[in-house]
């Protein structure tokens, strides 16, 4: 089967050299030599400070015709089943290579990262507290409206405390592509029903910041047999750090202005 995992990246950045990687600019900017364009064949490029990283996985939606495809980026990657500490060559080491994937692809459908665990609040109170709540009020809504067979499932989800985070995944194509169809008719219809003039930058990339929330939902509705595998952060995570600032959010803020 052949294979395509896109590194998504906005920089030249170190690529993992295995073959099933593919750098993938996206956005604006200058070309970087040896990677794609996310600007490209059937695209929604311009819309990349909204999208952020979905830019990418609409172009590979729209024209990979690899058997598996699969989004991941710069500095989050997924590990051969370990997740790594120490040094930065020890982290590129052990990222998931073409032979471990090759056998997970024969015995599941999907590959995902291990759920983050936010432990005090659900889904919902998280990102209530972490931007703007009608974001997802406006999607709720969407999902009524075109898909609402899906409605029991999201409400469930945002009631949960973990999560299928970062917009992350590599599937056999047939699923890669059903599951982009659906989050993309959704987001498309959110963003026709909401106003982001006024939003701050981190704020605007609002579309980024919902599908991670909304992978799960589909998950539930569809059954999918998936693998966890860990993520590896190749710049390092402050974990105390992140833990302090989601208490702070949850105690001081009812979502951000």
């Amino acid at each position: 089967m052949s294979m395509n995992i896109f590194v998504i990246s906005h920089k030249d950045y170190r690529m993992p050299t295995d073959e099933i990687y593919k750098p993938l600019q996206v956005g604006f900017g200058r070309d970087i030599k040896g990677f794609a364009r996310d600007n490209t064949g059937d695209n929604i490029s311009s819309k990349n400070k909204n999208y952020c990283e979905l830019t990418g996985l609409y172009w590979a939606w729209k024209n990979s015709n690899a058997d598996i495809k699969g989004l991941v980026h710069y500095r989050r990657l997924f590990t051969n089943g370990m997740n790594p500490f120490g040094t930065l060559e020890h982290k590129y080491s052990k990222l998931l290579d073409n032979k471990t994937l090759s056998e997970i692809m024969d015995n599941y459908d999907m590959v995902l990262p291990k759920k983050r665990n936010y432990f005090i609040e659900s889904l919902w109170s998280h990102y209530e507290h972490s931007h703007k709540i009608e974001g997802l009020i406006i999607t709720r809504n969407a999902i009524e409206k075109l898909y609402p067979k899906y409605l029991q499932s999201f409400d469930k989800v945002m009631h949960r405390k973990k999560a299928h985070m970062f917009n992350m995944l590599i599937a056999k194509a047939t699923i890669f592509d059903s599951y982009s169809s659906w989050l993309f008719d959704i987001l498309f219809e959110v963003e026709k029903n909401i106003d982001i003039s006024d939003y701050s930058p981190s704020e605007a990339r609002i579309f980024g910041y919902i599908s991670e929330l909304l992978l799960d939902v589909w998950l539930d509705v569809n059954h999918i047999n998936y693998k966890e595998l860990p993520v590896t952060f190749v710049e390092g995570q402050n974990y105390l750090t992140k833990g302090t600032k989601m208490i702070r959010r949850k105690i001081l803020y009812k979502g951000i202005e």
